[in-house]
């Protein structure tokens, strides 16, 4: 356990588009990932939209891996694996909501789970249904990719009192997927029928207070430069290079080697340089 001062580090972006169906989901999310990678080979979507994302084939050579049912997490959760392994630098999930609602979805598995029970108890069957999800989320969070979730809304209604009669009335649009899913998001956008876009959260600040736009690859570069404005790889090795003494050395593996998990093997060299540095200076202080 240790206390340090703050620092940003340079990030990979957790971001999701919400929408209806013809909202611009699959597009939008194709142009902000152009614009955080800057070439279209590095980038893959998980296509679960029947087909959507080959829609768009002009723009440019992108990977495809179309997901069919059972759209359970462990699928998911391969198709990522699958997109990191062929050295993409963003992944695109269109959309995230079948692993909730979908053929073989966590809903649909809940309702398996209680099914089966001797005595149903709709509560008890989440504790085997969440871990699952929550490992999916967790697939998301720790891929080394960036990473745009799409995310299906529908209308969202409250009952209210009128006239002493419960009638629906129209909140919004809810995201289909499991609540709580945006506090696992740096930038959530939201597009309306218009295709616009309007920003419902935003640790960046890059958008917070701003008028609805469309998005373009310029939002992708904007993004981009926000995620670069931390400490780069090569910035830490410079650093662990110049290091002069193990503690110096031990701080810098303390701040960065999470981030930074390829650098390691520089942090053992350079830990054995300064040993080896400093049994030679002890050798030739005892000999004189």
């Amino acid at each position: 356990m240790q206390l340090r001062t703050t620092e940003r580090k340079s990030a990979k972006i957790r971001l999701s588009l919400q929408g209806a169906s013809g909202s611009g989901k699959t597009y939008s999310s194709l142009l902000l990932a152009f614009g955080l990678v800057g070439d279209w080979n590095k980038i893959a979507i998980i296509d679960t939209e029947n087909g959507s994302a080959d829609l768009y084939s002009d723009l440019g050579d992108y990977y495809v891996l179309t997901l069919t049912e059972p759209y359970t997490p462990e699928r998911y959760i391969e198709a990522i694996r699958l997109c990191e392994k062929a050295s993409v630098e963003c992944v695109i999930i269109d959309s995230i909501s079948h692993e909730w609602n979908g053929k073989g979805g966590c809903l649909e598995i809940h309702e398996q789970v209680t099914s089966s029970m001797r005595v149903p108890n709709s509560f008890t069957a989440w504790a085997s249904v969440t871990p699952r999800h929550q490992a999916f989320i967790d697939a998301i969070l720790q891929s080394k990719c960036h990473v745009i979730a799409n995310v299906r809304s529908k209308t969202d209604y409250v009952l209210t009192e009128r006239n002493g009669k419960q009638v629906p009335q129209k909140v919004g649009m809810a995201p289909v997927t499991r609540d709580g899913f945006e506090y696992e998001t740096t930038i959530t956008f939201e597009l309306d029928a218009e295709h616009k876009a309007f920003v419902s959260k935003d640790r960046s600040g890059l958008f917070s207070g701003k008028p609805r736009f469309v998005i373009t690859k310029e939002t992708g570069m904007i993004i981009r430069d926000w995620c670069n404005g931390g400490t780069s790889a090569d910035e830490v090795k410079a650093k662990v290079n110049a290091a002069k003494s193990v503690d110096e050395l031990q701080n810098l593996y303390n701040r960065y080697s999470t981030a930074n998990p390829q650098l390691k093997p520089d942090f053992t060299k350079r830990k054995q340089e300064i040993t080896e540095m400093l049994n030679l200076q002890n050798l030739n202080d005892n000999g004189r």
